[in-house]
This record gives structure tokens, sequence and C-alpha cells, in this order.
């Protein structure tokens, strides 16, 4: 039998019989349809989500909803999978041009976070009939590139369906790449405006129910040997936790392993809360903006068993982490790119059965380590930056501290980008894997209402704090509109620092004097940005968008404003100013940012001198893994 529909009605009507299976818990692979609608999708994907819709009297299993921003809602499908462990995402539409170029960052992300996200961008005529068409930009050497062809580099399969004959392997192919743990990332299916239209006959095989089996894939049994042999044979080992380990839900798997080992567990950005902040062999955050009691463990660890990790610059502190002189790299990763990093032992399995394999070859090994007292230390200080100091605005480690208090098990607070990160992952206390969510792999401004947006849609059930600063709120904030459209309640934390906090540290650090990172008049006499502050009102912004505020002052307001916050059934702003200058708590590490080598500034010149001191640590890593 064939049903003929058009090429847009076989999409939907495909995603909808689209499921997911991993130990033997079955969901829906694509649970809705994020767009914007223009000239190059209103007539197809819109048209075959509005049929599917008055078909199934608003009970769809493809539900709709308007975005505000392109970029904003891949970052809000990327929220949605992580949140669901990459077992399922959201479909992006957009029409042609602009709004098809505008998901490349959300697509950057994605991809870079390993991350399932569908994109559906329309593109321009397939029979070129009425070349060029609105919003298409010609290139003269080739007929057959569109701007979508910026996809190609962004994505983990990338395909332009031509002609309807084309749509089965291409829809087919997107959803193993999507859930295959080892190649996931963006997906983008191009979808000429025309062809989205075009009718064909499409087998009904193509929309059975298809159930697509994510897997654990197990160990080499000899790899596994070597692993526990290199384990075995050390004297200061040290476990890095990466995302890999709460995507593949292994965190009774790692707490079993550390508890029966002693081998103290730091844990990466993606990470963070794969063991509770108070486990006994919990140290905190390791690299750029961990914890100075996790980066003494590396720098003199001699081996270091990385799980689930890509081990990203602020992960290693740009390679000057890892001290000992014959340090060597065991990593469990279910991908092979990422388990081969640093010359590294590979062991190419999923997290969970990873660790399930190593734990009875380690023969009852245990190591006893020294780290307790440092961590109590470190906790210690902790409470201190908690503390408000007597100051006119609140440092930001007292906003985070109040949040962190304010928050639930299973809360969930989202950032990205700026200084709240380094904060959050020296200062936030962990209690759920599911509870930390900053996106730091692309560390996009503007991701964190979005991103939040996607985590509330994937469970409800949670209370989500979208903790977001100034800077990326001006970047993004719109999907404060898509939220209250959609009835879906978030709290958003609004941190105004009138600046880039972060980026004003890092330009003091390299010489640079801050230039340029704060929200100030300029001065036209010299071209700085020194003048009064602007009168710009965020608050006020939001409660133009449909918003709940609370303004706060203190500390004290910002407790009794989340709480507020939290009784409350409306997507509700709290709004806080901090002190750009309280710095809370050092890493202890560095960052790997070059210096101008020549300068005419006293202040580069400095900085230099002080960059080449810091490069000496710097290490390449080329000892092989398994000798």
């Amino acid at each position: 039998m064939k049903h003929r529909l058009t090429v847009a009605q076989a999409v939907v009507r495909f995603l909808s019989a689209q499921w997911t299976e991993r130990d033997g818990a079955e969901q829906r692979a694509v649970a809705g349809c994020l767009g914007i609608f223009g000239h190059g999708n209103v007539a197809g994907i819109g048209q075959a989500l509005l049929q599917a819709q008055r078909e199934h009297h608003g009970k769809t299993e493809m539900p709709y909803m308007l975005a505000r921003n392109e970029q904003a809602m891949v970052h809000t499908a990327a929220g949605y999978a992580r949140m669901r462990n990459r077992l399922a995402t959201l479909a992006c539409t957009t029409s042609i041009g602009p709004g098809a170029t505008n998901m490349l960052t959300g697509a950057a992300l994605a991809t870079v976070n390993r991350l399932p996200v569908l994109l559906l961008p329309s593109d321009v005529f397939a029979t070129r009939a009425a070349t060029p068409v609105l919003q298409e930009l010609e290139d003269p050497r080739a007929g057959d590139v569109s701007v979508n062809d910026a996809f190609r580099p962004l994505s983990r399969y990338f395909d332009r369906v031509q002609r309807p004959e084309q749509l089965p392997s291409a829809l087919l192919t997107s959803m193993r790449v999507l859930f295959d743990p080892a190649e996931t990332g963006a997906v983008t299916l191009c979808l000429p405006q025309d062809v989205q239209a075009e009718a064909y006959d499409f087998p009904d095989e193509l929309f059975a129910k298809r159930v697509w089996h994510v897997s654990r894939p197990a160990p080499d049994p000899l790899a596994v040997e070597r692993a526990a042999a290199a384990i075995r044979g050390a004297s200061r080992p040290l476990i890095i936790a990466g995302g890999g380990v709460i995507y593949s839900e292994a965190s009774a798997a790692l707490d079993r392993f550390a508890r029966e080992t002693g081998i103290p567990v730091a844990d990466t950005q993606a990470g963070k809360g794969a063991l509770p902040w108070d486990h006994p062999n919990a140290v905190g955050g390791v690299g750029a903006t961990g914890s100075p009691v996790a980066n003494r463990l590396a720098s003199h660890a001699d081996v270091v068993l990385g799980i689930g990790t890509r081990y990203s610059d602020f992960t290693t502190a740009s390679r000057s982490a890892f001290q000992h002189p014959n340090v060597r790299f065991v990593n469990l990763n279910v991908t092979a790119f990422d388990a081969g990093k640093l010359s590294a032992l590979p062991l190419v399995a999923d997290a969970r059965a990873g660790l399930t394999a190593l734990r009875p070859l380690m023969h009852g090994r245990r190591f006893t380590g020294d780290f307790g007292d440092a961590v109590r230390q470190w906790q210690a200080r902790i409470d201190r930056a908690y503390v408000p100091a007597n100051r006119d605005l609140p440092s930001q480690a007292e906003v985070i501290g109040v949040v962190n208090e304010a928050c639930g098990t299973r809360d969930v607070v989202v950032q990205a980008a700026g200084s709240l990160p380094g904060d959050l992952q020296r200062l936030w206390r962990a209690r759920h894997p599911k509870q930390y969510h900053v996106e730091y792999g692309y560390s996009c401004m503007g991701f964190e209402i979005a991103g939040a947006l996607g985590i509330k849609l994937a469970d409800p059930s949670r209370e989500v704090y979208a903790l977001v600063g100034d800077g990326s709120y001006l970047m993004m904030a719109q999907e404060i509109v898509t939220a209250i459209a959609e009835g879906v309640k978030l709290i958003v934390v609004l941190v105004q620092n009138h600046g880039f906090a972060s980026i004003g540290a890092l330009s003091q650090q390299t010489g640079s004097q801050r230039f340029g990172t704060a929200y100030r008049y300029k001065n036209p006499a010299t071209g700085d940005y020194d003048g009064a502050r602007l009168p710009v009102d965020l608050a006020a912004n939001a409660e133009s968008l449909g918003a709940a505020v609370i303004r706060c002052r203190t500390a004290a307001d910002l407790a009794e404003g989340l709480k507020k916050a939290r009784e409350s059934e409306r997507l509700t702003v709290v709004h806080i100013e901090t002190d750009p200058l309280a710095d809370g708590p050092s890493s202890e590490a560095w960052w790997d940012v070059p210096v101008a080598e020549v300068a005419t500034l006293h202040s580069t010149r400095h900085a230099h001198a002080g960059y080449l001191e810091e490069k000496k640590r710097q290490r390449h890593h080329l000892r092989p893994g398994g000798r």
C-alpha cells in the first residue's frame, strides 16, 4: 500500500512514528517541532503540521511550537535532548535564507556538545524555475550551492532532498545518526520549498512505528584488562567524570567504583552532578574553572581515568593541569575520537558498561588519599563566599549561594556564558545528576532562557532556574514570550552587572585594561566606554515581554524573591544587580589566552611576561597510555 502525500506531510508523519529505546524503556524520538514560518516553509512543513493537528483534533503526536528566534529554538531542542539523556529531541523548521542561517550557531552548539537536534531548514527551488528567489544568495561558481551549505561542517549528517524519492533514505539516516551516542550532534535535512509541496506515493512501511535501539556498547575484553592494569599500577590516580557519565545514567556505577577503589572523582562542567557534591570521593571541578583541591590532585596524578569527557582546554587547564612527569591517561568514552585524546589508553564503550566491566578487574585494589581535609577546607571557603559582605551590591558568589539554597534536589539551574560558569563550577553544590546544566562546550551567550525552556518541556515536574547575566539577556531574551505562549513556567534569575564581567577580567589579565567591556556611555575624546552607566532597565524589559518581575537589592531580598517565584504559576524574572569586581575563590589554574607579543602599553608587556611563565607548564602528553 502507498500513501500519496507531499514531502512535508511525509516528513511529519514519519517523525511522528519514531521512537527510541534503551534498557527496555521507550519514548518518542522527536517530541515536537519548533518553528518560525516564512515563504520557504509555510506552504510545506507549515501546512503539514496544521493538517496533522486538525486530523487529530489538536492531539497530534507532532505538536508545533512557535519560536521567536531561530537560533534560540535550536538551543531549546538542545536543552530538551540533554535533559532526556540524548534519547529524544525536537525538530526545528525555518524558511529559507536568514531564517535558516540563524540556526547555524545552534547547530554548532549541538554538535560541539554531542547533542541530537534535527534541523529542517527550507531551501531554494530545486527546479530553479524562479531563480533567484527572495532571500536566495547566488554563488556564481556553482549552481547547486545555497546558504544552507554552511551547515555542512556544523552537522554530523547533512542532506538536501532534491526529489521525493530521496526522502526515505534521508530520514532513516537522520534517525540513525541522531540516536547513535558515538555519532550524535546536529542533523540537517535541507528541504527545497518546491519539493516540500510536491506529492509522491510513499510506501506504508515508511510510516510504521519504528523503534531505534540505543545500545550500550561493551568494551573489548583485552582493552578492559589493559585499562584495569594501568589503574591498579597507579600510586595517585584521579577520575574525571564528564557528561558521558550522566548521559549513560552511570552515576550509580561510578559511585560504587569510586567507593570500592577510593579514587577521588573530579568533574567537568558537563559531568557536574555525576556524584553529589558531598560524596566522600567528590573533589569538585577540574581545570581552569575547577576547585583548587581537584587541580592539586590533577597536578600530582600519575594515572587519570577520564570517563565521558572530551578534554576541552578548560578541563585540562590548557594542558597545564597534569604535571606528573609520567602521567598516563585511560579514557573510557563511547566515541573513539575522544577516547584516544592525550595519547590515552582507549576504552571505547558506554560509560556504565565500561565501569561495570572495570570494577571486578580491580581485584580489591584500594587507594588511600588524604584529600578529605582539603575538601572540607574548600567547602568552608565556599560557605564564606556565600555569606553577604559589607558592600553596596552583593557579589555573584552570594547570588549563587542563595539560588543553590532555593533549588530543590530535583530542580535545575541553567547557564552558559560569562563569569557565571566559572563561579558555578567552583561553588555550586549539585545534588542530582540533572540539577546542573551549564552549556560550556560552545559557551553560547543567549542559551540560558531558550535552553531552560527545552529542559522544562523535557521534564515539567522540575523547577528550572535560568541564571542569566545582562550580556546574555541582551543577546537573546525573546524566548520568554515563547514560554509564556506555551504556558511554561520558568524562574529567570537576571544578574545585572552592567557589562561583560568575565571578558572584563580576562581583558585586564591580558593587559587590555577592560577595554570595551562595560555598558557605559562612550567618551568621544578617548573612545573608551568610561562614561556614566547606560539607563538600561532590563527588569522593565522582561515585564514588557509578559513576565512577572521581582526586583531585588540584597541577598535577603533575592531569597524572598525566589520563594515567591517558586510559589507562582507564572514565568517570573527575579532581577538583582551585583558587584562586577567582587571576585570569588580562585581555581588556582590557568587558561591559555595569548597576549600580544609586542606592545606600547605597559599593562600588556607585563601581562605577556606572566603569560610566558605560565606557558612553561604546558605539556603535549605524548607518552603512550599503555606504557
